[in-house]
């Protein structure tokens, strides 16, 4: 029976070596993820632009995120939360701006991923005046979020 040889200094740091450059590409590709943004054809707002105009009714804010986020952070003053994923999302989106419809209605999401694709499908489905908030509740690459700006947030226990 043979025995395995030992391992020697120079196998150790090639494993060394081949560990630290997968360490280095993981990190790249957070990074990268972290920092990405959809493009959006429509208009964008800041949060801080975005909480004015919501309060002044100038815009619809519309929160898509999910009824755990909301629980979790609360949902931005002003905004009406309606979960992008419901069956009904563009039915409760027409009873909204029905109500207003020369209002842009302006999507704010957890880091302006999913406001920015939602975005640009509802630009494609016809409707005139999307503004998507792409720092969103969290930050992103666009600004520190509406919860780091220290907005006001009201709760949701739905």
């Amino acid at each position: 029976m043979e025995m395995p040889e030992p391992r020697t200094a120079m196998s150790r740091r090639r494993l060394l070596c081949a560990g630290g450059v997968i360490g280095v590409a993981t990190a790249a590709g957070w990074w990268r993820l972290a920092r990405y943004r959809p493009s959006h054809e429509g208009g964008m707002l800041g949060v801080q632009a975005a909480h004015a105009q919501a309060r002044a009714g100038e815009i619809l804010l519309v929160d898509i995120r999910t009824p755990g986020e909301w629980r979790r952070t609360g949902v931005p003053e002003g905004a009406v939360p309606l979960d992008m994923r419901r069956d009904d999302f563009i039915d409760r989106l027409d009873a909204f701006v029905a109500q207003d419809p020369n209002r842009p209605v302006a999507l704010i999401c957890a880091g302006g991923v999913r406001s920015a694709r939602l975005s640009r499908q509802l630009l494609a489905a016809g409707y005139q005046q999307v503004i998507d908030v792409p720092e969103g509740l969290h930050g992103s690459s666009a600004g520190p979020g509406w919860l780091a700006s220290d907005l006001p947030v009201r709760p949701w226990n739905g």
